[in-house]
């Protein structure tokens, strides 16, 4: 639902109620993950979508008449249909389970309350009961930053603290994910699925080196929704009017920039300085990080050389082995505008297990399923 945290609150603001679409369970190929979702208001406003386009009409419907009769939370199945070409279906092939529900802003301040957090960027989770017990589906708890700072009412003290617990792990990962509890006494009798919509903080983009092909790549970086951070120790290049799509420009060597600021698993490193003296220490220290992906710039023969200077300076095999150089896939990139679209794509296979291989060489679903939206995702109405 945070694909359309924007419209929500400014529902929840209007205490206008909606009906709320979820995509709560993925199989096969299917175009978009668990946790987006599409809604409806009173008027018959829609934003948001659960297929891209494929079953939208029919989701609705279902939203319009759970408006219209105030009934229960209930979940429908779409996937394609072989015997009937014009049936409602996705025509990739996959199967979605979409959980529909009613809405009352009244009834729910903790959700605008999360919504708002979201909207303004900051660290949100909301979670939802997707499968259970009828008279808890569609219930919400909402999640803060702050440790332990939750709201909503999920049925029982004892499955809040459960899932309080669960969700801020999964909100300190940015990470959307299912997860499954109850069936003994620690928790509930009676199992639940639960669905956690998480938003983190952006992800963030580490450029060393305030080149041309910097510029493009802030760019690319900016587009895919990274928060950029551009560093050179050479402040005549490291300026904000060279590099205009960086959210932050730094003058510092890139090692002690590096050492003090905070990174993550989704962090990605693009080291493009070309020069031993910053390289080697920056990426010595990089590869010692939790961080999703380092890459360093330069030809074969420069990246041999650099893996000599590493192996003196300490860092072992299994290190090294996470290093991608010369960095980018190979789209045959000449240009910086090029060459940031080859490390772009590299980072998001990267990030999604991809193979990096041309989809008409593959065999099997070309959407593959996972947990959560990519975290490179914007979160904007459609």
């Amino acid at each position: 639902m945070l694909n359309i945290a924007d419209t929500l609150y400014d529902w929840c603001r209007a205490a206008r109620p909606f009906a709320l679409a979820t995509v709560v369970q993925v199989s096969g190929s299917a175009p978009l993950p668990p946790g987006t979702a599409l809604a409806v208001d009173a008027d018959g406003t829609v934003v948001g979508s659960v297929s891209g386009g494929c079953v939208e009409g029919a989701v609705y419907e279902l939203c319009r008449q759970v408006l219209e009769d105030g009934g229960a939370p209930s979940r429908a199945r779409f996937g394609y249909s072989d015997d009937d070409a014009f049936a409602v279906g996705l025509t990739c092939g996959g199967e979605i389970d979409v959980l529909v529900q009613r809405v009352e802003p009244a009834d729910r301040p903790h959700l605008a309350a999360a919504l708002e957090a979201v909207a303004q960027g900051r660290p949100a989770a909301v979670a939802q009961i997707v499968d259970g017990p009828e008279e808890l589906l569609g219930r919400t708890l909402c999640v803060f930053g702050d440790a332990g700072a939750c709201d909503g009412s999920l049925g029982s003290e004892q499955v809040e603290r459960a899932v309080a617990a669960q969700a801020h792990t999964l909100l300190r990962a940015g990470r959307t994910g299912r997860i499954e509890l109850g069936g003994d006494a620690d928790t509930c009798p009676e199992r639940l699925s639960v669905l956690v919509h998480a938003n983190a903080p952006r992800p963030r983009m580490l450029i060393f080196g305030a080149v041309d092909f910097a510029v493009a790549l802030s760019r690319a970086g900016n587009l895919l929704g990274y928060r950029v951070t551009v560093c050179d120790a050479r402040p005549v290049f490291a300026t904000p009017a060279r590099l205009p799509y960086a959210d932050e420009v730094v003058v510092d060597w890139p090692h002690r920039y590096l050492e003090h600021t905070d990174v993550d698993a989704r962090t990605a490193v693009c080291v493009l300085t070309h020069d031993a003296k910053f390289d080697i220490p920056l990426l010595r220290l990089a590869l010692d990080l939790p961080v999703g992906y380092v890459g360093a710039m330069g030809s074969r023969r420069t990246h041999a050389g650099r893996l000599d200077l590493l192996r003196h300076a300490g860092v072992p095999e299994g290190r090294l082995a996470r290093l991608h150089s010369p960095i980018g896939l190979d789209l045959g990139a000449r240009t910086p505008e090029e060459t940031a679209i080859s490390i772009s794509a590299e980072i998001i296979a990267r990030a999604n297990r991809g193979t990096g291989l041309p989809l008409s060489h593959g065999a099997g679903p070309i959407h593959r399923p996972g947990p959560h939206p990519s975290p490179f995702s914007r979160r904007t109405a459609v």
